[in-house]
């Protein structure tokens, strides 16, 4: 029987949780974890794994900004190297367990709207978290925005909507090919048309909403989100929290979510169940396969 297609996105702070320290091995640490998760998920479906990299550009950033003797490289070049690096990992995670499985990762360019209204709200949250302090001295000495995440502070940067995958046609090749598919990452390296030419574009797209998309353009079976909540909340933090288990786009429609954190993942969510997606699952990583069943976490269906 053929298998069914599942896109999974796996959250940057699943690979690197927060509080820890931006260290390659704790990275690794927690990929290997992760990778048990999709290897279990790959055995029932095809999948094509999308990560974040949120930790890992703003890392980079940083390293960049403290070698005075070049300037900073710019947002869509790191977020190429994050692609490389992580991707790196999970595909060679994957390939120890699933030795006969062919795994394949995707440096991935995703076009955007210049236009896009983000350019002039930055949103996305890239690098550590900073207590307001130190967090205000940063914005100043760099020229950041900064924004509440939490009870902590974090650089945003735009964060514009996906528009088209460059690399769209040898993602479909791999994929019925049977291989196991790394692409995307981060959101994938945001790009423009100028002139006729692809040119880099100072921003970080949200991985959820390029997740969505390339579900859509897939026509995959269902869209996994994989974060560090177990399900989809109602008051979250509060008593009277309340986990979804089922719902639907137009339930969630009467909520507010957390636009730093949960709100993004709705948003794409409904996206793509809006374009005629079957099935959304949100929840923890250890649940995944549960959570396609769903046993575990929040799955999202059409009306």
């Amino acid at each position: 029987m053929t298998k069914q297609t599942v896109v999974v996105a796996l959250g940057g702070n699943a690979l690197l949780r927060r509080g820890e320290p931006l260290e390659a091995d704790v990275q690794r640490q927690n990929i290997a974890k992760a990778a048990q998760t999709i290897a279990e998920i790959g055995k029932d479906y095809n999948v094509v794994l999308v990560h974040g990299n949120g930790p890992q550009v703003g890392l980079l950033a940083l390293q960049g900004l403290e070698y005075k003797k070049v300037n900073p490289y710019p947002l869509d070049v790191l977020g190429s190297e994050t692609q490389g690096m992580i991707g790196y990992m999970l595909m060679q995670e994957l390939k120890n367990l699933l030795p006969e499985q062919d795994v394949s990762c995707m440096l991935t360019q995703m076009t955007v709207d210049p236009n896009d209204p983000a350019f002039a709200d930055p949103t996305k949250p890239i690098g550590p978290v900073y207590e307001e302090a130190e967090a205000r001295e940063m914005a100043e000495k760099y020229h950041w925005t900064v924004k509440p995440d939490g009870q902590y502070f974090r650089r945003v940067v735009p964060s514009p909507l996906p528009t088209g995958i460059v690399e769209s046609d040898a993602i479909t090749t791999l994929i019925k090919q049977e291989h196991l598919v790394i692409c995307t990452g981060g959101g994938g390296i945001p790009v423009k048309k100028e002139n006729g030419k692809l040119v880099g574009v100072e921003a970080v797209i949200d991985k959820d909403m390029s997740a969505a998309y390339l579900a859509q353009q897939l026509n995959a079976d269902a869209l996994l989100i994989l974060t560090d909540a177990n399900a989809v909340y109602l008051d979250w933090g509060k008593p009277t929290q309340k986990a979804l288990r089922s719902t639907t786009p137009r339930e969630l429609a009467q909520y507010a979510f957390d636009a730093g954190s949960m709100g993004p993942k709705i948003d794409a969510s409904c996206k793509f169940i809006e374009k005629g997606g079957k099935l959304v699952g949100i929840g923890a990583l250890a649940d995944g396969l549960a959570i396609l069943k769903g046993e575990a976490g929040t799955n999202i269906i059409a009306e």
